[in-house]
């Protein structure tokens, strides 16, 4: 299979260093997968993840000029699916607007709001009283 950028082909391990992995591609061909490419998790120990001479599938991520081929192993990853929804639907009303509107939301944290203001502003009253301080308001 030729190597085009975007596609996923597999390849074997051909070297490990610190700052990632060299991956034989067949056909002569050599690509490099950063260390930042390895995972979606930090990788701090590249050989945590990967072996010597290990089959692996890797997107190419672009070739240069001079021939070099930039490559991803977690990026030739299936996702995970997420259980977030990936677009909100802005126009149907959740279940909750529609039994409230957001001006009754709004005033009914209003009145709890101004109804624990007013306990905490006897409660000071109280305490000043019994402590003899003055009655500030």
């Amino acid at each position: 299979m030729p190597v085009q950028v975007g596609k996923i082909i597999e390849g074997t391990v051909a070297g490990i260093t610190n700052f990632g992995a060299f991956i034989d591609l067949g056909e002569g061909k050599t690509g490099l997968v950063h260390i930042s490419e390895v995972a979606d998790d930090y990788v701090k120990d590249i050989r945590e993840f990967i072996k010597d001479k290990q089959k692996v599938k890797v997107k190419v991520l672009s070739i240069n000029d001079d021939g070099k081929i930039s490559l991803s192993i977690r990026q030739a990853q299936e996702k995970k699916k997420s259980t977030a929804p990936t677009e909100l639907d802005w126009s149907s009303p959740s279940k909750t607007s529609q039994t409230e509107s957001l001006e009754d939301k709004i005033s009914k944290f209003m009145k709890d709001s101004e109804e624990k203001m007013q306990g905490n502003k006897n409660r000071v009253k109280q305490v000043r009283r019994n402590t003899g301080g003055g009655s500030r308001e």
